[in-house]
């Protein structure tokens, strides 16, 4: 098949989506399907052949924001290139890409793709929004607020957030990944959550300020209708920021991890009800906190997780047996199905 991979963009997690996309692009390789690296912050300059086209590619710190803007993502998918796409393989993290931005292009071409639609990625990226559904469907998640970047300017709400939610608590802006702009206050300190909720709005008009849960990080990634083994997430010191998740030693994985298996069964049938109560398909990955007395909270879901072949989901999937390459080939299959599924019914 001819598949496009589209990966790099514009967002925070640039530089992690253009080593999915290498990942992705050597396992199709291997399937011998026919990959193009397709990077639709460049428009019509994106489409690579090879590995070696992008040596130079330009990381998220050498991008031109100027020159490289959100309207080249439409320049790209109007490239007639796309006319002899059959597939499109989406590990574009963050903004424009796991929010439902490029799946609303490609629905538009009719060329089927790997993920969550568009309306299912956008829920999915919007924390807030996320969690109200999670209380709705009667799935825990830990309590919190939100507030407006134009509301930071009044200090005495620093005092108010303490009153509310004691000295433990984590404040992240509404829609990133990757823990950009996100901070754990350990003890009240005023100026830490003043700081912290500034460096939120950094990256989001949305603030969220969330209960801190005490106890384990784990995750379950799940495939097509499948949950895959639990993984638990060991940070050296500190929480997982972005230093913690790709900097090789600084975190360990246990996977499957230690937990009583009707434990491990509660997560990973709650990680589907997740997966289905947003809307779903091909794969996604569901964040925990894990208390000590093991009752789960849900944190978010990623609709496209990290995707190189150590990242989360392939590790579990590795543990389970399917390596990098079936892992793609299983997400493109459910990908084609679900294309299938959807044009039947219009």
């Amino acid at each position: 098949m001819k598949i496009a991979v589209i990966f790099g963009g514009l967002s925070t997690e640039r530089d992690i989506s253009i080593k999915s996309g290498i990942s992705v692009f050597n396992a199709l390789k291997d399937l011998n399907h026919k990959p193009l690296l397709v990077d639709p912050a460049l428009g019509n300059e994106g489409f690579f052949h090879s590995l070696d086209e992008i040596a130079d590619l330009p990381t998220l710190s050498s991008l031109d924001k100027n020159k490289y803007r959100i309207d080249k993502y439409l320049e790209t998918i109007a490239n007639p290139i796309f006319d002899e796409i059959e597939f499109a393989f989406i590990v574009l993290h963050g903004k424009y890409g796991e929010d439902g931005t490029i799946q609303t292009l490609f629905e538009l071409k009719n060329i089927p793709y790997s993920g969550s639609n568009p309306k299912a990625s956008s829920i999915g990226m919007d924390k807030n929004l996320s969690k109200i559904i999670f209380i709705a469907s009667g799935i825990p998640t830990p309590r919190w607020i939100t507030l407006r970047a134009n509301e930071l300017d009044n200090f005495e709400i620093c005092e108010e957030i303490r009153d509310d939610f004691g000295k433990k608590m984590v404040i992240k802006p509404n829609d990133q990944g990757s823990t950009f702009g996100t901070t754990i206050v350990m003890d009240g300190n005023l100026d830490e959550i003043y700081l912290g909720l500034k460096k939120a709005s950094e990256f989001s008009d949305i603030i969220l300020v969330e209960r801190y849960i005490e106890g384990k990080e784990i995750t379950v990634g799940i495939v097509g209708e499948e949950p895959l083994p639990v993984i638990e997430i060991i940070p050296q010191s500190g929480f997982y920021d972005f230093e913690h998740k790709y900097t090789k030693g600084k975190t360990e994985y246990v996977c499957p991890a230690e937990l009583p298996s009707d434990v491990s069964e509660l997560v990973q049938d709650i990680a589907m009800q997740v997966f289905n109560t947003i809307g779903c398909n091909g794969f996604a990955r569901v964040d925990f906190r894990l208390t000590e007395d093991f009752q789960p909270f849900v944190l978010e879901i990623n609709t496209i997780p990290g995707f190189t072949d150590t990242s989360l989901v392939p590790k579990a999937a590795k543990a389970k047996g399917i390596e990098f390459p079936e892992l793609c080939q299983k997400i493109v299959d459910e990908g084609l199905e679900y294309f299938k599924r959807k044009n039947s019914i219009k």
